[in-house]
């Protein structure tokens, strides 16, 4: 969490809140929007640019917006046009961000970035970049820069409040003890190179307009030259004090330069009276759902700040007089967004879970602001869980074309460029918030944490081919790009120096002797003397079925044959597959991927599917022995699971035993005939205890698989519910 606490005592402490961009203003697409600039649809470049990264505009619509305070000088920016033909992008320029008129019109950009030059009307203050009409490719911006305006012979107002740039219109902050004066200085500046700047009133409107007294204030203002305005802020009570303050001068541009007064009684702005309401939940997914409300009435001044927590009520409150940023926590809840709008994202979702979230009103900015902690509005949503639905209808494992008839489901899909990787994964799933506003994405393969300020760029981490492109009989595929070698079940993000290079093309496994290790991540030797490459136990299960599903999906595909490696044992993956089975976010995963590409891994949604087949040579196990895990490897012992249950058939309530002479925590899973989990229950027992109980009554009668499982083994028997 971010604190940014001032104590006050009778001296002056000022923040500003600015609307439009003052000149100069530039931006090479690193970080977050500067003030005063906007956009819509675009995308970014991260590997390429004339200083990577770079804007990427690429369906009709994308803009990239600045809205400026003050004659502008020459707009110059860097552009080039990938695979880009047949369409038009422009620049625009507008007086008030409703009728645009154009710049410049690029029908034939450069492939490679080049900078362009364009000068805006002295009356306009808005910059529009604009994919107006897209037929093929996509363009890059890099590099924007907007300069102020060259000093002229006519008079130019500017004005400054603590050394920085006020525009016309905007608000500054600042306080005083209730009952006490405090001088407010600005410096009025005059820009023109020749003539005198007349100030002929300066005037304060508003609600505490009473509050505030001009103690001296400029006439003339000679050229090149500046010279301080300066008011008394007497607060009559504490909290919020409303004014405007109005300098008419004879600048032909901004005759009546205004200025919001914000000031504040005390420590704080006044406390909101009201909360936000209906908090909703739309389109609610397994991987992604839009929380929305509405404004509060009165609506505060400052806007809503809204924590998140799975599994549990929001409790925590914010403090008056922080300032928070999206990411930070307060105590165990997480700032999912901070603004003044009504509705937001949220990232890191993961399937058939509960999240809740409490949404504060507040007034005032930074070290002012007050937050109504009182009554917040507050709300829960369930995300989805499985989303396969009926995908599945007509694929059982009892037909002899089984393989083929799973094939001709998952194959053909839509392909994803390899270099979409980031707007598409990264951006909308692997991605989750931490504090300061970043965001951070983990290494499959080591734990590896990268954290980042958006927009992510591929320095750190790379996208690992789970089932190597060396591997694959069609390589090399990447030029032009195979849609085996851009399929994104298969693409993990992993730290590229210390795993996804260690890694390189050698097999998986269980390592014995380790050579190599990056945190959870090890190369090494297995108990046979095979360099085989370990990821951490949370991938392992993940990384198995990713493999099983490109040898499935591509198999035969354009006359080539995909059969697992002699190298790459089966029974390991197989091992790993029930020894980590899917979980919540492995399911929303591969529900977020059927919405990109329109196909689904089936050895997500059933695991029983990957014991039918022979990875070795693509072809069908007739009757094979379920779970397919193999005694030898790690998680299997000598000794394994012993457990009875209770009367099987049942009618829903099972009795189950452990039958072990030893105390442990133990899970207990149910999946159903198509590997799906549809109930788990955790226990700490003691040894050899009697009778413990399962109610299965909420499901559908039929054959469930029974799965009971302590630290170091598990076992599983079939169940009927009659």
């Amino acid at each position: 969490m971010k604190k940014t606490i001032t104590v006050l005592t009778n001296c002056l402490a000022a923040t500003m809140l600015f609307a439009q961009a003052t000149l100069p203003t530039s931006w090479s697409f690193s970080g977050n929007l500067p003030t005063g600039w906007s956009q819509s649809g675009m995308a970014y470049y991260t590997g390429s640019g004339n200083t990577p990264p770079a804007g990427k505009f690429d369906n009709t619509g994308d803009w990239l917006q600045i809205n400026y305070s003050d004659d502008a000088g020459p707009l110059t920016y860097f552009l080039a046009g990938n695979s880009f033909t047949g369409g038009t992008f422009t620049v625009q320029e507008s007086v008030n961000g409703i009728s645009w008129t154009t710049l410049r019109t690029h029908t034939a950009p450069p492939t490679v970035y080049t900078q362009f030059t364009d000068n805006p009307q002295a009356a306009s203050r808005y910059i529009r970049f604009y994919y107006t009409q897209k037929v093929t490719g996509n363009i890059g911006v890099d590099d924007v820069n907007l300069a102020v305006a060259p000093a002229g012979p006519q008079q130019e107002i500017n004005v400054k409040f603590n050394n920085v740039s006020i525009a016309s219109g905007s608000t500054i902050y600042f306080n005083s003890p209730v009952s006490t004066s405090t001088p407010i200085i600005l410096s009025i500046e005059n820009l023109g190179t020749t003539n005198a700047l007349t100030v002929s009133a300066t005037n304060f409107s508003g609600p505490q307009a009473a509050e505030y007294t001009i103690q001296s204030a400029p006439t003339n203002v000679n050229a090149l030259s500046n010279s301080n305005l300066v008011f008394d802020f007497l607060p009559t009570s504490s909290g919020t004090r409303l004014a405007t303050l109005t300098i008419t001068n004879n600048d032909a541009n901004e005759p009546s330069y205004v200025i919001n007064l914000y000031g504040i009684g005390g420590s704080f702005a006044t406390e909101p009276t009201a909360s936000a309401s209906n908090l909703s939940f739309g389109t609610v997914k397994s991987y992604r759902f839009s929380p929305s409300y509405t404004a509060a009435n009165p609506a505060p001044d400052g806007g809503y700040l809204v924590l998140r927590k799975k599994g549990s009520i929001v409790t925590d409150v914010p403090l008056d007089g922080n300032s928070y940023m999206r990411g930070d926590y307060i105590g165990s809840s997480q700032v999912a967004y901070i603004g003044s709008g009504t509705s937001f994202s949220v990232l890191n979702i993961i399937a058939s879970t509960a999240y809740y979230f409490a949404v504060f009103s507040y007034n005032g900015t930074g070290v002012y602001t007050n937050y109504f902690t009182s009554a917040p509005l507050t709300g829960n949503v369930t995300s989805a869980g499985n989303m396969m639905g009926t995908y599945y209808n007509g694929v059982a494992t009892s037909q002899a074309n089984f393989i083929t008839t799973l094939q001709a489901l998952i194959n053909p899909h839509t392909s994803i460029f390899y270099g979409n990787y980031a707007p598409t994964m990264i951006d909308k799933f692997e991605s989750r918030d931490t504090t300061g506003d970043r965001r951070v994405v983990t290494c499959v393969y080591s734990g590896f944490n990268d954290v980042y300020t958006p927009p992510f760029i591929w320095d750190t981490l790379s996208r690992e081919h789970t089932f190597p492109h060396s591997w694959m009989p069609t390589y090399p595929a990447d030029n032009p790009e195979k849609p085996e070698y851009n399929d994104q079940h298969h693409l993990f993000p992993a730290q590229f120096s210390n795993a996804n290079q260690v890694r390189s093309n050698y097999p998986l496994g269980e390592v014995v002797t380790v050579q190599q290790q990056f945190l959870q991540g090890k190369l090494g030797l297995d108990a046979n003397g095979n360099t085989v490459y370990e990821p951490r136990d949370e991938q392992k299960g993940d990384a198995a079925r990713a493999i099983f599903y490109v040898l499935t999906c591509y198999h035969t595909v354009s006359g080539n044959n995909w059969f697992l490696p002699v190298q790459q044992s089966q029974n390991v993956l197989k091992s790993w597959h029930w020894q980590d089975l899917p979980d919540s976010r492995e399911i929303a995963r591969n529900d977020f991927l059927d919405s990109l590409q329109g196909n689904r891994n089936p050895f997500v949604d059933s695991v029983q599917f990957a014991c039918y087949i022979d990875f070795y040579n693509m072809t069908k196990i007739t009757n094979p022995q379920i779970p397919c895990n193999t005694v030898g490897v790690k998680e299997e012992k000598t000794e394994a699971i012993i457990f009875d249950v209770f009367p099987n058939p049942s009618a829903g309530i099972f009795n189950w035993q452990y039958l072990k002479n030893t105390s442990a925590n133990v899970i207990i899973r149910i999946t159903d005939v198509t590997g799906k989990q549809v109930f788990v229950q955790q226990s700490v027992i003691s040894s050899n205890a009697l009778n413990h109980q399962i109610d299965l009554t909420k499901l559908a009668k039929g054959i469930y698989m029974m799965r009971v499982e302590d630290e170091n083994n598990f076992a599983i028997k079939k169940i009927v519910l009659h």
